[in-house]
């Protein structure tokens, strides 16, 4: 099914807590993600809360890929957004086993469907 835009948002579950606490090292999952699904970085911002947690988002030429963890609860939420053929997968693959998730759950929204087919196209998975 052809659809202008692929949307991957991801659970990461049982992950590191000090992984998902460590702003530099989050921040060089979600560009090392980028840098396998082959996306072009245009900006950036990133944030670390107190007492725990980080957020982020990297805006990308193909659209944006974002982070937001809860190290108290060993949880990560991440969305990656890719227009075209950009495959978000692999981002997505890096940062999980970055932060050690032993469970993750992925959901696949099938953006800019062709009008009549449906609009949002939904398929959910866990793991690869």
């Amino acid at each position: 099914m052809e659809t202008l835009a692929k949307h991957l948002l991801v659970e990461l579950h049982d992950c590191d807590a000090a992984l998902l606490d460590d702003l530099p090292h989050m921040t060089a999952l979600l560009k090392a993600g980028a840098a396998a699904a082959r996306a072009t970085i245009v900006g950036e911002a990133f944030h670390r809360y107190a007492p725990h947690g980080v957020t982020g988002v990297l805006v990308l030429e193909e659209s944006h890929f974002s982070v937001h963890t809860w190290p108290e609860a060993s949880y990560a939420a991440l969305d990656f957004y890719t227009c075209g053929s950009l495959d978000p997968e692999p981002a997505a693959r890096i940062v999980a086993e970055g932060v050690k998730a032993q469970a993750v759950t992925l959901l696949e929204v099938a953006r800019g469907l062709p009008r009549g087919e449906g609009g949002i196209s939904l398929a959910r998975r866990s793991a690869w």
